[in-house]
């Protein structure tokens, strides 16, 4: 039976179908399949399929968001039912992301948060019009290995520096990786700044806080990066 839900709830991913996904979530709770479970076996196959196929250009950002809210309205049920029984999904790292102080964009920085969680990172989304210290102080009450920044404006861009030079003064970097996007930025504002990295799309951004945190744990094993 589970076999069937897990692709059902894959199916559910890939057609952006969040109250199916939330449905499926909600049996196979009743069903007593693990929550892990579904989340690995079932809903992320469907959101790196869904990734796969916007990096060939099958697929594109409205299907993009529609998994991504789908994979959302699954978690929030299953996330619940992971805390009562004490469970904890191993995670890849711990992300703090948000728009900077001035932009009020939601869609794009959300949609990251979304697939960093659903790849196995721990996120703490801060919302939108951050000021620039509030991610510098999350970032070290939580410990974060990255910090995710999002400016949809180029009056905003300014902004992801700023929060660099924020993390500088509280000294968290270089341990605290710094991973920049949104319309306007591009690669050579993200070197420009001192970022450590920079996504396009959500699909890029997942990618390269994977390899960042490959870097890391390979100058941690004495490893070259």
């Amino acid at each position: 039976m589970s076999s069937e839900t897990f692709t059902a709830m894959r199916q559910s991913i890939v057609d952006g179908a969040s109250s199916i996904s939330a449905e499926l979530a909600r049996q196979s709770i009743a069903l007593g399949i693990d929550p892990i479970q579904a989340i690995e076996q079932g809903y992320v196959p469907g959101v790196n399929h869904v990734g796969e196929q916007f990096a060939q250009r099958k697929m594109f950002f409205p299907d993009l968001v529609m998994a991504g809210e789908a994979m959302k309205a699954a978690l929030n049920v299953l996330e619940p039912e992971l805390e009562r029984r004490g469970e904890t999904r191993q995670m890849l790292g711990t992300v703090v992301i948000g728009t900077v102080k001035g932009d009020i964009h939601e869609i794009g920085k959300s949609l990251v948060a979304i697939m960093l969680t659903a790849a196995g990172f721990k996120v703490y989304d801060l919302g939108v019009d951050v000021p620039y210290d509030k991610f510098a102080a999350r970032a070290k009450e939580v410990s974060a290995d990255i910090v995710g920044m999002s400016a949809l404006l180029t009056t905003t861009m300014q902004g992801q520096r700023k929060v660099i030079e924020s993390l500088d003064r509280a000294g968290l970097r270089p341990q605290v990786k710094v991973l920049v996007g949104g319309a306007p930025v591009t690669r050579q504002w993200a070197q420009q700044i001192g970022a450590d990295g920079y996504g396009a799309n959500a699909v890029e951004a997942v990618a390269v806080a994977k390899s960042l945190m490959e870097h890391r744990a390979a100058a941690d094993a004495g490893a070259p990066s």
